[in-house]
């Protein structure tokens, strides 16, 4: 079931420790589903792409899907696609999730196989596209990797669908917040979009809706240049239910 408008959910989170195997899905996936409008068993596609496509990692995701009721499937692109048919297989889903990783090379990957273009049109049908760390960073003009090596650089060759570069883990990982200062001070990244861990941007088409976070106390923020500088703008996020923290 399509979503009413091209939707997408980029996070720092989404899952959770669980009791009987490596991690639940957290309010952030649940509510990837939610918005997309589905009703009775969810399909989530999940990309692994920007892991290298590691099977025991689907096997921990089918796991998490299984808890929460969800028809999981994957999309490998290592070392051939999975499914025959990739934009047809993505059409299908209610949610596309995308894990973390290298998004340097999953981008790469993403653009010798078509997906950058696939995206869009699955986007634009109203598949809600999702995901965490290079899962967010990848559907934005750029953002701040450790892609490169431990220090963290500059992408600025993503997608595009949403005309905003993104900042990931900004409160867990100190060196993030100064980089996206610097980078948006220069000119290298627009206006950017900030995530601390736990916390999810809402886009309904290119628009921020609202931000949401899995986890209380956490904040999302809007970087924009001004003058030689940057600043930046405390956005305070919607607690999902299911939150944890005080």
């Amino acid at each position: 079931m399509p979503a009413d408008a091209p939707t997408i959910l980029a996070t720092s989170g989404g899952y959770v420790p669980a009791d009987r195997h490596r991690f639940d899905f957290g309010p952030l996936v649940h509510h990837a589903v939610e918005l997309s409008g589905a009703t009775g068993r969810p399909r989530v596609c999940h990309v692994g792409t920007a892991g290298g496509d590691q099977r025991w990692f689907q096997a921990e995701m089918d796991d998490a899907g299984r808890t929460a009721g969800f028809e999981m499937s994957h999309l490998a692109l290592f070392g051939m696609p999975s499914v025959e048919d990739v934009e047809g297989h993505l059409m299908a889903q209610d949610v596309v999730w995308v894990n973390g990783g290298s998004v340097a090379n999953l981008l790469a990957v993403w653009r010798v196989h078509g997906l950058d273009e696939i995206f869009a049109r699955v986007w634009r049908a109203g598949v809600v596209l999702a995901g965490v760390s290079a899962g967010s960073i990848c559907w934005y003009d750029g953002g701040t990797t450790d892609s490169f090596g431990p220090e963290l650089r500059a992408v600025t060759n993503g997608l595009g669908l949403l005309p905003y570069g993104n900042g990931v883990h900004y409160d867990s990982e100190a060196r993030r917040r100064p980089l996206v200062h610097r980078l948006v001070a220069e000119g290298t990244l627009g206006t950017t979009h900030c995530t601390d861990d736990g916390v999810g941007l809402v886009y309904r088409g290119t628009e921020l809706l609202e931000a949401v976070t899995e986890m209380r106390g956490k904040g999302a923020y809007v970087v924009t240049r001004e003058g030689d500088g940057a600043v930046e703008e405390r956005i305070e996020p919607r607690v999902l239910p299911g939150a944890a923290g005080v």
